[in-house]
């Protein structure tokens, strides 16, 4: 595989993935100064992608300004951005401007080991890309004493991309990272009680019913040769990672 764009590096590069045993990430004031810094050409960038995109919206976002990872730990702050500037940063190759982007998605498993991605809808900024369900947390994701709920995070995500709800899953995992170069995912890997393709199917009975669902159809990947380009690299590094630690057939 190449470089691609939007992933801002090559995706045979190796990714560092470890299991969290606890998060504590945390508000702090002060903004992204190194993209203030670059408004007018944030401001003029998300004017061009809105125009060819209306349904794209500027809404504000977190994203993590330092962090500490020792012994399953995972320790930050995180600072108050707005998408268009995240947009910007991210349609430049990812910069290095001080900030890494955080985000928990919900690593869906079949009762039959298969995973379940989504397709990106056309009217997002990520069209016909295929991820977990999950994204980038907002300022509803914090609690009121400023601590960020990534758990809540993808709860949310989850239901509002698949209509999936705690009572769907048999099995919580709990979390584990990918650290990505600007990326930080955190993938909280679910189990549900049907095997993928049925699972699929409800799904997108639910993505039916939406007037615009984010997702526009189900990926199931069961092994090495469902991957494709379109995958996120560190969903694929996620899922290999799983797949090494499978015991083997005797």
């Amino acid at each position: 595989m190449s470089a691609d764009p939007l992933w801002g590096q090559d995706d045979t590069k190796d990714r560092r993935v470890a299991p969290v045993r606890s998060l504590c990430l945390t508000l702090e004031d002060g903004g992204w100064p190194e993209a203030e810094a670059r408004q007018a050409e944030i401001d003029s960038h998300f004017a061009l992608r809105q125009r060819a995109n209306p349904h794209l919206w500027n809404g504000d976002i977190l994203l993590l300004r330092d962090h500490r990872f020792a012994d399953g730990h995972l320790e930050g702050r995180v600072r108050r951005t707005t998408f268009a500037a995240f947009l910007w940063w991210r349609d430049q190759g990812w910069p290095d401007l001080g900030m890494v982007n955080v985000f928990a998605l919900a690593a869906l498993e079949g009762a039959d080991g298969a995973f379940l991605m989504g397709v990106m809808g056309a009217h997002t900024a990520s069209a016909g890309r295929i991820y977990f369900p999950g994204g980038t947390p907002d300022l509803s994701d914090l609690t009121t004493d400023g601590h960020l709920d990534l758990t809540a995070s993808v709860w949310r995500e989850l239901a509002e991309e698949t209509g999936l709800a705690v009572a769907d899953v048999t099995r919580d995992a709990g979390f584990t990272a990918v650290f990505d170069g600007p990326r930080l995912a955190l993938l909280r890997r679910l189990v549900l009680p049907e095997p993928a393709a049925d699972a699929a199917r409800r799904i997108h009975a639910f993505l039916d019913r939406e007037r615009l669902p984010e997702l526009s159809a189900m990926a199931i990947v069961r092994n090495v040769k469902d991957i494709s380009p379109q995958m996120a690299p560190f969903a694929v590094a996620y899922m290999r990672h799983l797949w090494n630690l499978a015991p083997t057939a005797p």
